[in-house]
């Protein structure tokens, strides 16, 4: 570090990551500035600097070897192995910087007089942690998933056990069924959703909880989703929709003929929610089908991913809801608490993985609503997102969420194009509504004029996408043109019957064949 550099830090004062200190403090002092900012975000402390930011430098012999072998060997633990610099002004005085950075094996604490302390930064101040702000650190270090914590009041019966039933019988294909109720609290509580309290008492787990609860929001108020509606760039005092979502995370299945959905969970309410307001109706009304066509601002698949992230991977130990808002250009994900342990925006859109809730996120790919891999930031929100709106999602983390922005897409091509301001404020409306000058593509776009002829715009985009990616799937393509899965499908279909393209392989393993002309 220059002279010059560490001017700038101490004519700026002390703030959450820049302690000023003298070289006489005592080491458990200097430890405890340690932790907590270890616990926090790293930082700095000046050894040899006054509190208003006088340079009075060190004067303690040895000074390196008893930070190092003092302070953090025999009071700061675990282990952290700090940078240790020395400055020297005007040829004499001197000045100590200790840099550390964000533990990745919180919470750290401070061992003195036979007591473990824990300590975080708040602003300029070193404090003892409360005990939700302990639970955190835990949580962040993988050392407690607070998803096995118990629910205080509640019991097996407040758990759905139709759908626990159809997840022991028909997602996990066990022969057998518990035969009574301590079966049965035996076998959940080896899964994990049954646990004991403090009165030794048998009560659910978070995760048993709002996964398989019928009722969870009465017993944890911030299960669900909260989602909200406005035809605005920002919140305003009246929404257009204002809704909480509540009930089990997970849908119930049949599996008698094919994969059938009975009844719906969280994520299957969410969308059938927020559709009205990610789509425009076209004036048409589809001859084949009676009905008019849709056309999405946001991609499907990319919302899915989003919301279904922020269940498997929110902190419980924040009483607030996961909020999604849809706004005029755009709509936000909002899940409660940081980013677990070391993770960062950056590691997220890499792919890296580190569940916070590995219980819950484990139910979610049984029954596969998520993808085995952990990769869906980033082989399906930000490919579909940027397909879709021309711009990648952005990602805010802080100590308190992570915010995603997915950015509204456009109008139909009919180069008179809505702006992103006028698509916001079609939700739920018909084309014709949103501006009578303009006039819209109609199905007669889609047509096909025979083998090698003319082939319509939304067509066009079915055929470009394919060739980019021949496996690509209904869902995504659906997402990708802006309408429905079934116009998608009948799209394709018109394509096989010209000879245009042919499909090799199952639907799940299978892929696309463009046939050229």
């Amino acid at each position: 570090m220059k002279k010059t550099e560490l001017f700038e830090i101490i004519a700026n004062g002390e703030n959450s990551s820049v302690e000023f200190k003298r070289d006489g403090i005592r080491p458990e002092q200097l430890a405890r500035e340690v932790v907590g900012m270890a616990n926090s975000r790293g930082g700095m402390i000046l050894l040899g600097v006054e509190d208003n930011g006088t340079i009075g430098g060190i004067t303690r012999p040895n000074l390196e070897e008893w930070v190092m072998d003092t302070v953090f060997g025999r009071y700061v633990h675990p282990l952290i192995i700090p940078h240790y610099q020395e400055v020297v002004f005007d040829g004499e005085r001197r000045v100590a910087v200790i840099t550390l950075v964000a533990g990745t094996a919180k919470p750290y604490v401070l061992r003195y007089k036979d007591r473990e302390e824990i300590y975080i930064r708040m602003g300029s101040t070193t404090r003892l942690a409360t005990r939700e702000q302990v639970l955190r650190l835990f949580g962040s270090g993988g050392l407690l998933h607070t998803e096995t914590l118990p629910v205080s009041g509640s019991k097996i019966k407040h758990l759905d056990m139709v759908r626990l039933e159809n997840y022991l019988r028909d997602i996990l294909g066990e022969p057998a069924l518990p035969a009574s109720e301590e079966e049965w609290m035996e076998r959940l509580d080896g899964l994990g959703f049954l646990t004991m309290d403090a009165l030794e008492q048998q009560v659910c787990t978070i995760a048993g909880m709002v996964v398989f609860g019928m009722n969870p929001r009465r017993f944890l108020p911030q299960a669900g989703l909260r989602v909200m509606v406005f035809d605005a760039d920002d919140k305003q005092y009246q929404a257009v929709l204002d809704v909480v979502i509540n009930g089990p995370m997970v849908g119930r299945w049949n599996f008698a003929e094919g994969k059938t959905l009975i009844d719906e969970g969280i994520i299957e309410k969410f969308i059938h929610t927020i559709e009205p307001f990610i789509a425009v109706e076209a004036d048409q009304i589809e001859p084949e089908t009676f009905r008019r066509e849709k056309h999405r601002l946001y991609p499907v698949e990319a919302l899915r991913e989003t919301v279904l992230n922020a269940l498997a991977h929110r902190d419980w130990t924040r009483s607030v809801d996961i909020e999604i808002t849809r706004y005029n250009d755009r709509l936000e994900v909002i899940s409660p608490g940081a980013l677990p342990n070391s993770m960062d925006v950056e590691k997220m859109k890499a792919g890296r993985r580190t569940p916070r809730n590995p219980l819950i996120l484990e139910v979610l790919r049984d029954y596969g609503y998520v993808d085995a891999r952990g990769m869906g930031v980033r082989l399906k929100v930000i490919p579909l997102v940027r397909q879709f709106s021309g711009r990648d999602p952005v990602f805010e983390a802080t100590e308190d969420y992570l915010k995603t922005v997915i950015f509204a897409g456009s109008a139909p091509e009919d180069g008179n194009s809505l702006s992103r301001r006028d698509v916001g404020k079609t939700s739920g409306k018909r084309l014709k509504d949103v501006g009578k000058e303009r006039e819209y593509p109609t199905s007669g776009q889609e047509e096909v004029s025979g083998k090698g002829g003319n082939v319509g715009k939304a067509l066009e985009k079915i055929l470009a996408a394919i060739r980019q990616r021949n496996s690509i799937t209904i869902p995504e393509l659906a997402a990708l043109v802006g309408v429905t899965e079934r116009s998608i499908e009948r799209n394709l279909q018109k394509l096989r019957q010209q000879g245009l393209l042919k499909r090799v392989g199952g639907r799940k393993q299978g892929y696309w064949e463009i046939i050229d002309s």
